[in-house]
């Protein structure tokens, strides 16, 4: 069973205003209203759980609806403290009804732009594996600094350094276990979604993002979004 946990929970304090980013209408509906039809509607997918505060839970709804879920929502899960806290949250949820062998595919409310495609090369990829994690190469020259970035300490080889991306896939059982093992401090501590993974010696493969699916987080963001929305 692949289970998709769609991380709704955040402020998006860095856009401003009382919208959380994924809430914004852009092209008419909701920026989270992207992610929810593309998951759901994806054949390989085969629940939605969804981590969002009270508030804003009507609104999914009517998402939901819009996208034609077909029975595959499965339920919200309340926010964390933190963005793993919230997964972690989502992942207690998830094991009442997926089996520890089960895939659960963690992806941002905030990246409209995932793809089908992409779905499907994170759940053929992850095959053999206890995880993966989609990621882009570095293009521009990378330095490590051991003083907050105001002098350079090394030069860094950019072919051995990747970016992150979503979706992730992971284990259900092994990667909820990798979490619980980190409460109820080091979770706090956490700042991306594969890091528990790496942490408690999960295999984890990698294979090609997409530039595409990016992360609304800056009002720019917001703009470029707005102007594929018009380009469609």
């Amino acid at each position: 069973m692949n289970i998709a946990l769609i991380l709704s929970g955040g402020t998006g304090s860095r856009l401003g205003g009382d919208i959380p980013k994924q809430y914004i209408q852009a092209g008419g509906r909701p920026v989270i209203s992207y992610c929810i039809e593309t998951l759901s509607r994806h054949p390989q997918i085969h629940g939605l759980q969804i981590v969002a505060d009270p508030v804003w839970r009507e609104l999914i709804e009517e998402c939901l609806k819009m996208a034609d879920c077909r029975g595959k929502f499965r339920g919200f899960s309340s926010p964390g403290e933190n963005r793993q806290l919230s997964i972690f949250h989502g992942l207690e949820d998830v094991r009442r009804y997926a089996d520890d062998d089960g895939y659960v595919l963690i992806h941002d409310a905030a990246r409209p732009l995932l793809t089908s495609e992409q779905i499907g090369d994170c759940l053929a990829g992850v095959t053999g594996h206890d995880g993966l994690m989609p990621v882009l190469p570095m293009k521009d020259t990378v330095y490590s600094s051991l003083d907050g970035g105001r002098t350079v300490a090394a030069l860094l080889d950019r072919g051995r350094i990747f970016a992150g991306q979503a979706p992730e896939v992971f284990k259900i059982g092994r990667y909820l276990e990798a979490n619980r093992k980190l409460l109820p401090d080091k979770i706090r501590q956490i700042n991306g979604s594969t890091e528990p993974a790496v942490m408690d010696g999960m295999d984890i493969a990698m294979i090609p993002g997409d530039e595409g699916n990016f992360k609304i987080t800056t009002r720019a963001d917001l703009e470029r979004f707005g102007r594929i929305c018009k380009e469609r």
